[in-house]
């Protein structure tokens, strides 16, 4: 009889599995038109008009058709989306997804069309990458990755990005971003970038105060300050010194 039990159970395991992955594809599905399909489109399609949608959003939002599962990866692990108004530019903030429910999304957003995976970075040189980046990224987010404004945006701080958000944002060019291809970037200039970032995340400040690694003009602001006050206050003396 145990040989039987055996097969029955293999039988019935193999009957269960089919099952519970179409569960698991049903949930993303379900996240997806509750949270995404409003701006995006029940089938990915996109939504150019804003249309009333779930919880009050009109919705309004680009086609997910072939972005892969690297853009679904990067906006729902920042928090980017979703979005209360599609009109607001995305910013870093809580992630309202479990890790379970991400990965159910990102296979409901990959399974649109074929897109590029998810990237698996491995840093590589901090030099390199700090002359990368200060030609292809230190205009807007300063040379030590703390951010700042353009016309029409805010350019976020690189603390809290992973080595792959930094990646996927690399090549997706979220917001104003631009877009770099592999011809721009290539990959292992990509993995010298993510070095230095994650330099700029605990650097080593050998000169001194770095005054919040804020840059070049606002710590020579602060020492002319500091000059000048220490240039009145010796004045102040040796006019009292004078007047003795």
């Amino acid at each position: 009889m145990r040989p039987v039990v055996r097969v029955v159970t293999a039988l019935a395991l193999l009957l269960l599995l089919p099952a519970a992955a179409a569960a698991k594809d049903g949930r993303g599905a379900a996240l997806y038109a509750a949270n995404c399909a409003s701006c995006h489109g029940l089938n990915g399609q996109g939504v150019a008009t804003p249309t009333p949608g779930a919880n009050g959003v009109d919705g309004q939002g680009p086609p997910l058709r072939g972005v892969g599962a690297r853009a679904a990866d990067f906006y729902l692990r920042t928090g980017y989306m979703p979005l209360a108004n599609p009109h607001d530019q995305p910013s870093r903030k809580h992630v309202v997804f479990t890790e379970a429910e991400i990965r159910a999304l990102v296979k409901s957003v990959a399974s649109f069309g074929n897109g590029p995976p998810i990237p698996t970075p491995h840093p590589g040189s901090v030099s390199a990458g700090q002359r990368l980046f200060t030609d292809h990224c230190a205009g807007c987010h300063q040379a030590v990755a703390q951010g700042g404004y353009v016309t029409g945006a805010r350019v976020p701080p690189l603390t809290d990005a992973t080595d792959r958000q930094i990646a996927e944002a690399v090549r997706i060019g979220p917001y104003l971003m631009p877009r770099f291809s592999t011809k721009a970037i290539t990959p292992k200039q990509l993995n010298d970038i993510v070095a230095y970032v994650d330099y700029t995340k605990h650097p080593d400040d050998r000169g001194g105060w770095p005054i919040g690694h804020l840059g070049p003009w606002p710590e020579g602001a602060v020492t002319w300050l500091l000059a000048a006050a220490a240039l009145v206050a010796v004045c102040t003396l040796l006019g009292r010194r004078l007047r003795a």
